[in-house]
């Protein structure tokens, strides 16, 4: 019998990294940062994100899919609406963007760059990048819908001066967008689970799907961790947020480059997910990711800003403009067109990575 050498628990960097980054929240917790100690508490942040989609596959591995997609999905959301809340609650007037500008951030990064990287991957894998279309295409039509209420209706609502909702407007699309994201669930999970599943191909798992699932206990120590290191995220980001604010202006650059920052930020560790999940021929379970991403985003981060809006001072501006409406429009259009066959190749994955990349360039050059 051969005995193969183990790491402790104790040395195990998913467990070491979020109470190293829950330490850095506590040291600088309220505190005016010098440059080193930003630095460390952003290598902190970043860390903390890792481990918390690590901790959050663990339990998505004993639970299964689709409802892995749905935990790895929800635990990015949480800290995204963290990050937001707590940055608008000190940021006054100069923050009554950001909701607005992460949330499309999120929606332009997961159905393009996501699904673009996913489609490129599983098509180099085997010519044609294989999905469900009934699945994917009742996601993207629940993504569309969420955004056109919450972001493209407030630039032409005339209750109030602006791109903002009136109270009673904002009120309708916080209800109407959990009840969405709830139905969505509820099929996803229960009553057409077999429409998110992967698509089998012929070409055989990939090594990772011969993996055991993780023991219960496993999976709710993973669990715990995973809560600690929300927190840590939370809080460090906080901590960082006033210097990459202050770098952005700096720079010369809009203030909505804040919010592409913090997408970018937590949607990284979701993209190698969906990414690992392609090359392991499993490009439903990549789309699962990307699109339900896009829910949670709209269908949670609203209803926890109209929320959040009671306390919050300043305005609220939700309505996206002319440019911005235009990329969202022709991300619906062309995700339609990519998911309508079931089959995508090389050229369909190419033109979501150009419409990805077209986003971030007039984000920095609007």
């Amino acid at each position: 019998m051969s005995t193969t050498a183990r790491r402790s628990p104790l040395t195990d960097w998913t467990l070491v990294v979020p109470v190293v980054a829950l330490v850095a929240l506590v040291f600088s917790w309220g505190r005016d940062l010098p440059g080193f100690a930003v630095a460390l508490v952003a290598l902190c942040l970043a860390g903390a994100v890792l481990a918390a989609v690590h901790h959050a596959e663990v339990v998505a591995h004993r639970v299964g899919e689709p409802f892995g997609s749905l935990v790895l999905a929800v635990a990015v959301t949480v800290i995204e609406v963290a990050l937001i809340v707590t940055l608008m609650a000190d940021g006054g007037d100069k923050t009554a963007s950001l909701a607005r500008d992460t949330v499309f951030a999120a929606v332009m990064i997961t159905c393009n760059g996501i699904v673009g990287l996913s489609l490129l991957v599983g098509a180099l894998r085997n010519r044609i990048a294989v999905f469900n279309p009934e699945g994917s295409g009742a996601a993207l039509a629940t993504v569309a819908t969420l955004a056109t209420l919450s972001l493209v209706l407030p630039t032409f609502t005339t209750s109030k001066p602006g791109p903002e909702f009136s109270t009673a407007q904002l009120t309708f699309a916080a209800v109407a967008s959990l009840a969405l994201y709830g139905l969505f669930v509820a099929v996803q999970t229960v009553r057409h689970r077999s429409y998110f599943l992967p698509v089998d191909t012929g070409q055989g798992p990939g090594g990772e799907e011969h993996a055991e699932p993780p023991t219960a206990r496993a999976a709710l120590v993973s669990l715990g961790l995973l809560l600690i290191a929300l927190v840590a995220v939370v809080g460090d980001a906080k901590a960082v947020s006033p210097t990459i604010e202050r770098a952005v202006a700096a720079a010369g650059l809009p203030q909505a480059v804040v919010g592409v920052i913090i997408a970018l930020l937590v949607l990284a560790p979701e993209t190698l997910a969906a990414v690992r999940a392609a090359r392991r021929d499993r490009v439903q379970t990549s789309l699962n990711l990307a699109y339900g991403s896009a829910i949670a985003s709209i269908g949670l981060t609203i209803p926890a800003i109209a929320l959040a809006s009671v306390w919050l001072s300043g305005p609220l501006l939700l309505g996206l403009g002319p440019i911005h409406m235009v990329l969202l429009a022709l991300t619906v259009v062309v995700s339609a067109l990519t998911i309508v066959p079931g089959r995508a190749t090389l050229l369909q994955g190419g033109v979501h990575i150009v419409l990805l990349a077209a986003y971030l360039f007039l984000a920095v050059s609007p």
